[in-house]
C-alpha cells in the first residue's frame, strides 16, 4: 500500500474515532417512568426492556469498533507496511472492504473461516416445529 492511501485511511480512522466519541453513549430508558406507581402496563414494561436491550447493544457495538479503530491506529504507528495486509494470511485486505471499514483485520476468506459455516436454518414448513 502507497503512503498516500495509508494516509487516507489514517484519516478515515481519526474521523471514526472522534465521531463514536462524539455520540456518546446511548442512555437507556427507564424501566418505570414513576416509581411510585403501584400498578404498571405490561406493554409498557416489555418496551423498556426492549429499548434498554438495543441501547445496550448499541453501546456495546460501539465500544467495540472504538476498539478496533484504535487498534489499527496503532497498527498503521508500529508497523505501518502490514496495515492492510490480512492477519492470518498476510494477503492485501481487498481495497473495498478496507475502505468501508479501515479497522479490519481479515480477508474476506480468513474472516470466514473465522466466523464457520452459515447457518441457513429457519423452518421450509409451517409443519417443521418438531
Amino acid at each position: 500500500m502507497d503512503p498516500a492511501a495509508r494516509q487516507r485511511h489514517r484519516q478515515r480512522l481519526l474521523a471514526l474515532r472522534v465521531e463514536i466519541l462524539a455520540e456518546g453513549d446511548i442512555e437507556p430508558e427507564a424501566a418505570r417512568q414513576d416509581p411510585t406507581s403501584v400498578g404498571n402496563d405490561e406493554d409498557t414494561q416489555a418496551l423498556a426492556e426492549m429499548s434498554q436491550s438495543i441501547a445496550s447493544s448499541r453501546n456495546r457495538n460501539r465500544t467495540e469498533v472504538l476498539a478496533r479503530v484504535t487498534a489499527a491506529l496503532a497498527r498503521l504507528d508500529d508497523d505501518p507496511e502490514s496495515y492492510g495486509l490480512c492477519a492470518e494470511c498476510e494477503e492485501p485486505i481487498a481495497g473495498k472492504r478496507l475502505e468501508l471499514m479501515p479497522y479490519v483485520e481479515l480477508c474476506v476468506e480468513c474472516q470466514g473461516a473465522h466466523d464457520g459455516p452459515r447457518n441457513k436454518g429457519g423452518r421450509r414448513h409451517l409443519r417443521d416445529f418438531r
